[in-house]
């Protein structure tokens, strides 16, 4: 099995914005496209998670606009069990006033969309909570909107 920290290590500089990230349950489909890396954690989610956003912030090329689902939205302890705890954790992992919720199978279809031109590495999880991808879009650290449509005028 491929140590999921050394492969990411590997493909992080060879990423640059327009390449995904993303960390899911366990139930998230193996998806088939040539663009798409998959990889399988042992280590908890939350910690999964927390050092994917740490790599990617000591990367000096590229930095996240991090996507959650937006059902989490209505989910709670009572319909999900464990729900509390991976809230919890989560928010340990990643400043949630930082993070968009978009409806998960729009992420899903923006994931299909980018990985016929671009890479998307997937690290599978142990967790068995339902809505609990988090994807991390990579987008350029030395380079923004202001001066590319400067340049572009």
């Amino acid at each position: 099995m491929e140590n999921w920290k050394k492969v990411l290590e590997e493909k992080l500089p060879l990423l640059g914005h327009r390449n995904w990230i993303v960390v899911t349950d366990m139930a998230y489909p193996l998806q088939s496209h040539d663009g798409i890396t998959t990889v399988f954690a042992q280590e908890d989610y939350g910690q999964v998670v927390r050092q994917v956003s740490e790599m990617i912030k000591s990367a000096p090329h590229v930095f996240a606009h991090t996507y959650l689902d937006k059902e989490q939205e209505k989910l709670s302890e009572d319909l999900v069990k464990g729900w509390d705890a991976y809230r919890d954790q989560l928010g340990k992992a990643l400043n949630l006033n930082e993070v968009q919720y978009l409806p998960h199978e729009d992420l899903i279809r923006k994931l299909d969309e980018v990985s016929s031109l671009f890479e998307v590495v997937i690290i599978k999880t142990p967790l068995t909570i339902p809505y609990t991808t988090a994807f991390f879009e990579l987008d350029c650290q030395y380079w923004d909107a202001e001066r590319e449509a400067m340049l572009r005028k």
